[in-house]
């Protein structure tokens, strides 16, 4: 009768409190897996950052230090390499190259990725939300058709003449077009509206939203994970190609920035070995170039990366 009667007070001093002491320890095996598996990533880390850090070293190295051999993977790892061997002078012949024609392809590229992932983005969604209702039955025969251009294709030639005949070489849509849906993105995100609560959708019906005001107003705001996603890789697409340039942009004005480096790649080398050297520094610059607004965007949308992934990639 004593133990009901007791106060709160001296119920309080019979509360037991977690000791992190008492929590279960890890098994030896998972202590030994966990140390092994962080040092194999910490190597693979190592391994994949290595070539980045040394391509940025290169290309930050003045001309004599190149031409003189000095630059190698024993002097970077060893620390060998002075103030004196740093340069910016390819970034300066990089850049201001025939009047600053650098600035203005990266201004077409800025523009031609901008158009193009918005425009990527929209038809690529609109496309994926319909597929992803399988009481709609056009699907019974869009789905393979689109699933089918996954495998086969006209070919490099059926494009080019197609292009050719809608009047669109020599200009931004002829770069763009060819790249406008990607089949597997739009398989992604149509794994991705699956996952949507049909509730959902069905109040926004009620609430009088017809078929597309319930995909603008109710899945895209749900899908920022996979619409980030896929802004990352229509956008690294869009910005990396070079080869659309070549087919069909003819005017020098209208390349982008990845034609102008490939060219400059293309044409630094010579049968003089210093200027084979200096190639391989112009070459480290032109990649530093190209690749780091996409690592400078890639933060931004990082956390949204992997849960789109998955979310996208896995039906449940």
């Amino acid at each position: 009768m004593s133990d009901i009667t007791k106060t709160a007070p001296e119920l309080k001093g019979e509360i037991h409190i977690h000791n992190p002491k008492n929590k279960i320890k890890d098994s030896f095996a998972y202590r030994t897996f966990t140390v092994c598996n962080t040092i194999l990533m910490i190597i693979v880390s190592l391994v994949t950052l290595f070539p980045f850090l040394y391509l940025i070293v290169q290309s930050f190295t003045s001309d004599h230090a190149i031409i003189a051999g000095e630059l190698s993977i024993q002097s970077f790892l060893n620390g060998q390499l002075t103030f004196e061997d740093f340069s910016i002078n390819t970034y300066i012949y990089v850049i201001t190259r025939n009047d600053h024609e650098f600035l203005r392809y990266y201004g077409n590229t800025i523009i031609y990725t901008v158009i193009g992932t918005v425009l990527s983005l929209f038809f690529s969604s609109i496309l994926a939300y319909p597929l992803s209702k399988p009481k709609l039955s056009v699907n019974k025969i869009l789905s393979p058709f689109i699933i089918f251009t996954m495998y086969f294709g006209g070919g490099l030639m059926a494009n080019y003449v197609l292009m050719l005949k809608l009047g669109l070489k020599n200009s931004m849509w002829g770069f763009i077009l060819p790249m406008l849906i990607s089949t597997y993105y739009v398989i992604l995100m149509r794994s991705f509206f699956m996952s949507i609560p049909k509730d959902l959708e069905e109040a926004g019906e009620i609430d009088g939203l017809n078929k597309f005001g319930v995909f603008w107003h109710i899945a895209r705001p749900l899908s920022t994970p996979i619409i980030a996603t896929m802004t990352l890789f229509y956008a690294v697409m869009y910005w990396n190609n070079w080869f659309n340039a070549k087919l069909y942009l003819q005017d020098k004005t209208k390349w982008p920035v990845a034609y102008f480096l490939q060219t400059i790649i293309r044409g630094a080398g010579a049968s003089d070995p210093d200027a084979q050297n200096m190639s391989a520094n112009i070459k480290s610059c032109a990649m530093v170039l190209t690749v780091l607004p996409i690592i400078c965007i890639y933060p931004f949308i990082q956390k949204y990366y992997v849960q789109g992934m998955m979310l996208g990639g896995v039906k449940e």
